[in-house]
């Protein structure tokens, strides 16, 4: 590991401010990613900024119509908050099925969007669920925010505040786990909101990161029910091929877990 300067920021102004006089900086959420590439010496960064203990970025609101999870935020509270499992129980299941024990205490949602990695488990449930992700500087719609492999509409220095989920009148999530990681080989996350529009994404499968499926939408929209997609088809193309799985194998993975998601649905 090269040499850094640590930071533990105890506001967003004050990691913004850090982060601006370094030459390379960093912010640290988890560290799940920064510190194991730095470990590697495929990273340097001069500065560190740990967001982790910032008193604003951290807890769960919720209302009739919305869930607020500040960027902070671990998994394990979220899997664990009362909150989000009556409003949302998809996404703290969601929470409950992140890497490990020691990873759902330390791991940030923050930290989890903002790196973007095409296996996670929540980009497909801020896709899904239409949220909002608030950053020190502005508000971006979950379409416009995952932008490729490890790539968003986050900008130099910009930091995650809070992430919005509607409350849908529907939503489910499955996935197939690798064994080792834990990381998704391939997961669904399908929502259906209260105005009855109909949303499916899936992570770990595409070349690109995660990604809406136009053909389960259709399909449930016209029928909520893992019946539905009995008959639908999940092209290969632009689906990831590797040591784990061919393109084919994850096509049928989506469907799969899409089926399986509407029947564990809330």
């Amino acid at each position: 590991m090269y040499e850094t300067t640590y930071h533990r920021a105890t506001s967003v102004d004050e990691a913004t401010a850090l982060f601006a006089k370094g030459s390379e900086s960093k912010y640290l959420a988890g560290g799940h990613t920064l510190l194991a590439v730095m470990k590697q010496r495929l990273a340097s960064p001069s500065d560190v900024i740990d967001l982790a203990r910032i008193p604003g970025l951290i807890g769960i609101e919720a209302s009739a119509d919305t869930v607020t999870i500040k960027a902070a935020t671990t998994h394990y509270d979220v899997a664990q908050s009362a909150a989000v499992q009556k409003a949302i129980p998809a996404l703290a299941h969601l929470a409950s099925l992140i890497g490990d024990p020691a990873v759902r205490h330390r791991g940030t949602i923050g930290g989890s969007i903002a790196n973007n990695d095409p296996a996670a488990d929540y980009p497909a449930a801020v896709l899904a669920l239409g949220a909002t992700v608030k950053t020190n500087k502005r508000s971006i719609s979950a379409d416009d925010f995952f932008q490729g492999l490890f790539a968003t509409a986050l900008e130099e220095g910009e930091i995650i505040t809070t992430v919005s989920f509607p409350v849908a009148a529907k939503a489910g999530y499955s996935k197939f786990p690798h064994p080792a990681s834990r990381f998704a080989l391939t997961g669904v996350f399908v929502a259906r909101t209260r105005a009855g529009d109909v949303r499916a994404t899936a992570t770990g499968a595409s070349q690109t990161g995660v990604m809406r499926v136009a053909a389960i939408e259709a399909a449930l929209k016209a029928n909520w029910s893992a019946s539905a997609l009995d008959g639908i088809k999940i092209v290969a193309d632009g689906l990831m091929s590797d040591i784990h799985g061919s393109a084919d194998y994850r096509a049928n993975l989506i469907k799969v877990m899409a089926q399986r998601a509407v029947v564990e649905s809330k």
